[in-house]
């Protein structure tokens, strides 16, 4: 048994029975490329790595065979690995993957040379229309040269994907990881929201007492990012709405930031029609008429009266065909729990809502009770990735 036997699918069955031929070319990201392996693994892929002579002179052979669990390909010879890997073949590679390709890669695979173990496999998977994702590495004087840049043009043309790079100074470095992942899965994954339009609201609203200290509900956020990242990886055009979090929010989301109910709700006047609307978010019900300025302190007491605020999911209801809520408790039985969940899916109406208590919430893990417009109760924990994918699977059983 080899290690990485031990890792696969240990985050996600996302790429799980997919085979993914790793390009490595001669940029200092590839550095990376052990723990981008790693991560696609954790996702279920079975991984080959491909170096070019330039690429196994900063990250070893043996490295990469013990990052993958599979063997290296070096150069290509009688066993013509480009043909078995990637040409019309039975059980060919589901993708090439060139992460980090330079200029020189590039600007190869764009002219249909193919002089390196890598390009090779470009010009074969391109001409088989195996998808090809390329993510680029390169000083950015390089990236801003026009040849460059027409060659780019010339890749995405041809149908390949492109991730990044990250301008940072001087440098156009190499996507990070986990958006490379997420590409990978949107790319090869279940695909089944290709074409929908989803959006997610998360977090926690915050409403002023004065100047400086606001109201809030519990909440982490981490459910939210969760929904839109399945969303995205199954092939969504995704918009995350996100209020006050403790969790970090991937980059390559997008997110517009809200605070008060107030703002969100500016949002909502603002936004066209979804397919599917999923609010994790933990709103306020009620918030304080706000004090200008600093509330001194050391007062004795303070009295504070607070004011009924809107119902987002009712601003929401005419911009969504599919509009699921979610049902926050604390400390009651689950027929109780139930009962308040079908009461909150009838007031609005909402296609489902997801119901939990608090006491059954932690940041990574939870318990939760989907409740279905047939008034069924699934039954759910684990994590709130898995959460989010089979919330998806149940809006996805819905008519229409």
């Amino acid at each position: 048994m080899h290690p990485t036997d031990a890792l696969r699918g240990t985050r996600s069955k996302a790429l799980e029975g997919k085979r993914i031929a790793l390009g490595i070319t001669g940029s200092i990201a590839a550095v990376e490329c052990f723990e981008l392996a790693r991560e696609l693994i954790r996702h279920g892929a079975q991984v080959h790595a491909v170096l070019s002579e330039d690429a196994a002179k900063l990250v070893t052979p043996w490295a990469m065979e013990f990052a993958t669990g599979n063997p290296v390909i070096e150069v290509i010879d009688g066993m013509v690995q480009h043909v078995s890997m990637l040409g019309d073949t039975e059980g060919k590679a589901d993708l090439l993957l060139i992460a980090p390709s330079t200029a020189n890669t590039i600007s190869k695979i764009a002219c249909g040379i193919d002089d390196t173990p890598v390009t090779t496999m470009a010009t074969t998977a391109i001409g088989s229309h195996t998808p090809v994702i390329v993510a680029p590495a390169m000083h950015l004087a390089m990236y801003q040269n026009p040849f460059v840049k027409r060659n780019l043009e010339a890749l995405t043309s041809a149908g390949v994907e492109l991730v990044g790079p990250r301008i940072e100074g001087k440098k156009a470095k190499v996507a990070e990881n986990d958006e490379i992942v997420a590409r990978v899965i949107r790319r090869i994954g279940r695909r089944d929201l290709v074409g929908r339009k989803v959006l997610v609201i998360g977090g926690s609203s915050e409403e002023p007492i004065d100047e400086m200290r606001v109201i809030t509900n519990r909440g982490t956020g981490a459910t939210g990012v969760q929904l839109a990242l399945a969303a995205f990886h199954r092939g969504a055009e995704v918009e995350l709405w996100m209020g006050r979090c403790q969790v970090p929010i991937p980059g390559f989301l997008g997110a517009k930031r809200f605070a008060t109910v107030a703002d969100l709700l500016r949002l909502v006047k603002a936004e066209k029609e979804h397919d599917i609307v999923i609010v994790p978010a933990a709103l306020g019900d009620y918030a304080p008429q706000a004090s200008k300025g600093k509330i001194l302190s050391g007062r004795k007491d303070l009295d504070l009266t607070l004011l009924p605020l809107p119902k987002v999911l009712e601003a929401l209801r005419p911009k969504a065909k599919v509009l699921v809520g979610f049902k926050a408790e604390h400390g009651l039985e689950e027929k109780e729990l139930v009962a308040r969940a079908k009461r909150k899916l009838d007031s609005v109406p909402l296609e489902m809502v997801v119901a939990n208590d608090l006491r059954s919430v932690g940041l990574d893990i939870t318990r939760a009770l989907i409740v279905t417009p047939k008034r069924e109760t699934v039954r759910f924990e684990g994590r709130k990735s898995e959460l989010a994918d089979r919330v998806l699977d149940q809006v996805l059983q819905l008519k229409g």
